[in-house]
């Protein structure tokens, strides 16, 4: 009777027996059956690493202790009005020139993970997930793998975030459009990344209730010394009662009533008083 063909396929590689070999696990099909045997391969040096032989073939190791090596750490969410993205840190291993990443996200309570095709196989540590995480009160997660000389890590996933609850909200912009002996600010909320149909950016009042914080710097007495001057709703703001001559600057904060949260401060706006 006439023996069926062999089929054999390529062994997979588990571990090291000394510095010269490696085990693999061979799979092949004879007579109707699968089998599989044990196999000591010879094992070289590669320029990223021990790497084994197997007729003319080189087989990666699947070294546990390479991928949990490569697994990227640290990984979570950044968010600036709403400007969302996620940021993570290498393996504890030195980074090799050839490590690429790959993020995926989804929604809580998904089970269904979806790649971000702009920061698959990407080489940067942060990925921009501001149009994947729109609906601002849903909860996300996402997750990094890394890949270095054909090893896969597992993946990194993030902690919940949700963007209404987590975003930072930034300063107003202060801008001084009047000084004689009183100072008139007109102060404008900060824009979110999504656009209204006609294409205008949606400030971060359609969001939140938000309250505006301005300070006062008399650069004569103390530079570093802001004085609170007004908190409220109002976008335009006069402040009276300054010395002419004087040189001062306003810086101003948004605040969070609900949150309980507050911006960094704007960037100075000066003037002297005529």
């Amino acid at each position: 009777m006439r023996q069926s063909s062999l089929f054999q396929v390529k062994p997979t590689c588990t571990r090291w027996a000394g510095p010269q070999l490696c085990i693999c696990r061979s799979k092949h099909h004879q007579k109707g059956f699968w089998q599989s045997s044990t196999l000591q391969l010879r094992a070289i040096n590669a320029g990223y690493g021990k790497v084994c032989w197997y007729n003319s073939m080189i087989l990666v190791l699947e070294n546990r202790d390479l991928q949990d090596s490569i697994k990227p750490q640290k990984v979570e969410f950044h968010s600036l009005n709403f400007n969302s993205t996620l940021h993570w840190q290498p393996g504890r291993a030195r980074e090799a020139r050839d490590t690429v990443y790959f993020v995926q996200y989804k929604v809580y309570g998904q089970s269904t993970w979806q790649n971000k095709d702009d920061c698959w196989g990407i080489q940067s540590h942060v990925c921009d997930l501001t149009n994947e995480t729109s609906d601002i009160r849903e909860p996300y997660y996402g997750r990094v793998k890394a890949a270095s000389a054909g090893v896969y890590s597992d993946w990194s996933p993030s902690c919940r975030f949700t963007p209404w609850r987590e975003t930072m909200i930034g300063p107003p912009m202060v801008t001084v459009v009047h000084s004689n002996k009183s100072i008139i600010l007109k102060l404008q909320a900060p824009r979110s990344p999504y656009k209204r149909k006609r294409g205008s950016k949606i400030p971060m009042t359609n969001y939140y209730d938000l309250l505006y914080q301005v300070f006062i710097i008399n650069n004569l007495l103390d530079e570093q010394h802001r004085v609170p001057v007004y908190k409220g709703k109002d976008k335009v703001i006069k402040i009276e009662d300054l010395r002419p001559g004087v040189s001062y600057c306003i810086v101003a904060k948004t605040y969070v009533p609900m949150l309980d949260r507050s911006s960094a401060y704007s960037s100075r706006q000066c003037t002297v008083l005529q």
